[in-house]
């Protein structure tokens, strides 16, 4: 039995969901089993509370942010795209020039649905990674913005299911109801990318993973966003900005940390590793080495560095480069090389090889000089502070476990090392299960107002103009 939704008030959007009928009755059946998700995988304990959350009801800029205390549970999930051009036309790839397409083209329908599965996999795997940090969040103003992330990514599936039940009838509609099947971490039915089967098991890691895993979902979505497809393209540019908000977080959220831990190493005269942690902050060689771990999975996510899929993709219309508009070329890319790098007799190598197959590694290059931007950010925070230290970003032949340089050994610095110093170094380069045991002890919950986890530094300001001791949670 369906119950009637008034659409508009339930599911804010603009894609005129009350005057589609077959598009109706595939969501109310789709939105239970997304709220059974959402009671089984959503923020543990979270059911009762009140959250001050940003609601988006429409896309133009007073509609997106509309603030206000919810239960995350009634948060209305809204399905929005930005604006159609008039006229727009596809402008790479071998249909540059030809109109966008409204409807998907049956050579490219198999594609496009594993692009926007893939895509749409990612939204509730990160909730469900998340699932238990509100437990050991170290301040109320943390907690909220947890959650705003938690319903931003369901708002996320939300949008790709949306294309799935609008564009590609039956099978759309099973692979809606697989995104809510599979769980991340989970031996036999885990998410489709590694990096969304990890645990998210501390704060540390949840800043790293919003900082670095989710600027390659930027990064992602800003490819899609020069999509032929014009529906997939308008989603994914609302999406962006709310992906902002996410990287905030964790830029800030690492921030503090610092400004923590470099606080309590002038007060104490110290940048002794032991002194630090038995005053209880997590010192600066341990967030390198979280740095270094989430890092060089993220840069995985951009998949193999030679890949005729993501010739295909480009070639076909299906996703662009990052900005791909501000580009000077011709862009259809035959003809064009990009450099590569391989392991040959121990040492790291380019080479030249088409462009066209080397996208994933221009879109992994564009968002590792990104991520470099952060790192000197939180750098300033150490030399304001007086002390000399710097955070790197580590090679991105280091750690890797995807395409030519998968298994290569290779330190943070670039050069290729043996089995035996591999061994011998680990420990200096990536989480220990000894650091990985020392930030879990740091994880005790606070929540009143206005206080703060000892490892952790208060923001500058509150969330929309409100206090930093504002009531952002009101647990009922």
């Amino acid at each position: 039995m369906t119950t009637g939704i008034n659409y508009s008030e339930k599911i804010p959007n603009n894609v005129d969901l009350s005057g589609d009928r077959t598009l109706q009755r595939a969501l109310e059946q789709w939105q239970p089993n997304f709220i059974n998700w959402w009671d089984d995988m959503g923020p543990e304990g979270s059911t009762d509370m009140d959250v001050y959350l940003r609601t988006a009801v429409s896309v133009d800029p007073q509609g997106w942010a509309q603030f206000g205390h919810v239960k995350m549970r009634d948060y209305r999930w809204g399905i929005f795209m930005n604006p159609g051009e008039q006229d727009r036309k596809i402008h790479f790839g071998d249909h540059k020039g030809e109109s966008v397409w409204q409807d998907v083209p049956g050579e490219h329908r198999a594609n496009l649905r594993r692009i926007i599965v893939t895509q749409g996999d990612t939204e509730p795997a990160s909730v469900e990674q998340q699932r238990h940090l509100g437990l050991t969040a170290p301040s109320m103003y943390d907690l909220r913005n947890l959650f705003q992330i938690n319903v931003e990514e369901g708002r996320h599936l939300w949008a790709m299911v949306y294309l799935l039940h609008k564009h590609f009838g039956r099978d759309g509609r099973e692979e809606a109801e697989a995104l809510l099947e599979r769980r991340s971490g989970n031996d036999d039915n885990p998410r489709i990318l590694q990096a969304f089967n990890e645990q998210t098991p501390d704060w540390l890691s949840f800043f790293m993973f919003t900082y670095f895993t989710d600027r390659d979902g930027k990064y992602q979505l800003c490819a899609l966003a020069e999509s032929a497809f014009d529906p997939l393209a308008r989603t994914t540019k609302f999406m962006l900005t709310e992906e902002a908000h996410h990287m905030f977080v964790g830029e800030s959220g690492i921030s503090r940390v610092i400004q923590r831990t470099v606080e309590m190493m002038n007060q104490l005269k110290t940048d002794d590793v032991n002194k630090l942690r038995a005053a209880g902050v997590i010192d600066l060689p341990t967030v390198q080495r979280y740095i270094n771990f989430h890092f060089s999975v993220t840069i995985d996510l951009f998949g193999a560095d030679e890949s005729s899929n993501a010739a295909t993709f480009y070639s076909s219309g299906l996703k662009g480069r990052y900005e791909e508009g501000k580009r000077n070329d011709d862009h259809t890319l035959r003809g064009e090389h990009y450099k590569v790098l391989e392991v040959v007799n121990g040492q790291l190598q380019e080479k030249e090889v088409p462009m066209l197959n080397a996208l994933n590694e221009v879109l992994r290059d564009d968002y590792i000089t990104d991520s470099v931007g952060g790192v000197e950010r939180w750098n300033r925070v150490i030399t304001k502070a007086g002390i000399p230290f710097k955070l790197t970003v580590p090679h991105k032949a280091f750690h890797r476990n995807i395409g030519a340089l998968s298994g290569s050994k290779v330190s943070p610095d670039g050069r290729v090392v043996s089995e035996s110093e591999w061994n011998a170094k680990v420990g200096e380069w990536l989480p220990t299960s000894e650091d990985r045991a020392y930030v879990a002890s740091l994880m005790g919950r606070v929540v009143e107002p206005g206080k703060f986890a000892n490892w952790i530094a208060p923001p500058n300001m509150g969330i929309n103009r409100q206090a930093v001791d504002f009531d952002y949670v009101r647990f009922n």
